[in-house]
């Protein structure tokens, strides 16, 4: 089978097409950039998929990177798998950020902790921690670098991440044992597609992992009344 992955989530526009048992995508592009994914991401996929023998017609599955991460380019990424999976009637499944960025760790097999962190700004991260071994240890949260090393224990702990330079002076202030590892702040395209081909659609749909709530509120408005009926004035008396 083949699983056309896509990226949008963080600061790049990626996809790639690999055949289930391969490591090697046969065909992938990536483009590094903080804005414009909307524009980036079909022209970007056409590219792809001109490489691929069969095109289209010859995919089994489409991937896509559900967050956390942008709020427009979660959304762009996943209109997009959802409109060729429909399409093509294929099914579509969703893979965790975090668990992409942690991928290529757990296979160095390692027994240290893997944290991953994405910098959401403000002092804040997204975060998920996995042991060596692949298992979850912390699900997926919002917080700040304080809270998260301590829901973090005792370590050692290998960070990756935009957002693992916080975690790291965090935990060494408090003594702990940390190293960050790798310089990636976006997924390896072709570690979403092998997420991909391992995901459950049953259990895995795109849909967006939004870990906080969104910054805008709508404004509070006063319910409209029907304004008070007025006394009438006397009438004036005629003139004798």
């Amino acid at each position: 089978m083949k699983i056309l992955a896509i990226d949008t989530a963080l600061p790049a526009v990626s996809a790639c097409v690999l055949t289930e048992g391969d490591t090697t995508p046969e065909a992938e592009e990536t483009l590094a950039m903080e804005r414009g994914h909307a524009e980036a991401l079909l022209p970007l996929i056409e590219r792809v998929m001109a490489k691929v023998e069969g095109g289209f017609s010859a995919l089994g599955r489409v991937a896509v990177t559900v967050g956390p991460g942008s709020f427009t380019g979660l959304r762009v990424g996943i209109a997009a798998a959802r409109a060729i999976a429909l399409a093509w009637e294929l099914p579509a499944v969703g893979v965790s950020t975090l668990a992409a960025l942690a991928a290529p760790l757990i296979l160095e097999d390692k027994p240290e902790t893997i944290v991953v962190a994405i910098d959401a700004r403000h002092g804040h991260v997204y975060f998920a921690a996995f042991h060596g071994d692949g298992r979850l240890l912390s699900a997926p949260r919002f917080s700040d670098a304080r809270e998260a090393v301590a829901a973090l224990g005792e370590g050692p702990l290998r960070l990756a991440g935009s957002g693992a330079p916080m975690i790291a002076i965090e935990a060494w202030s408090h003594g702990l044992a940390a190293e960050i590892v790798g310089d990636r702040i976006a997924p390896d395209i072709a570690f979403v597609a092998r997420l991909g081909l391992l995901a459950d659609p049953a259990h895995a749909p795109p849909r967006p992992l939004y870990l906080k709530a969104p910054d805008a509120k709508p404004l509070a408005v006063a319910p409209l009344t029907a304004p008070e009926p007025q006394p009438e004035s006397a009438a004036e008396e005629p003139a004798a």
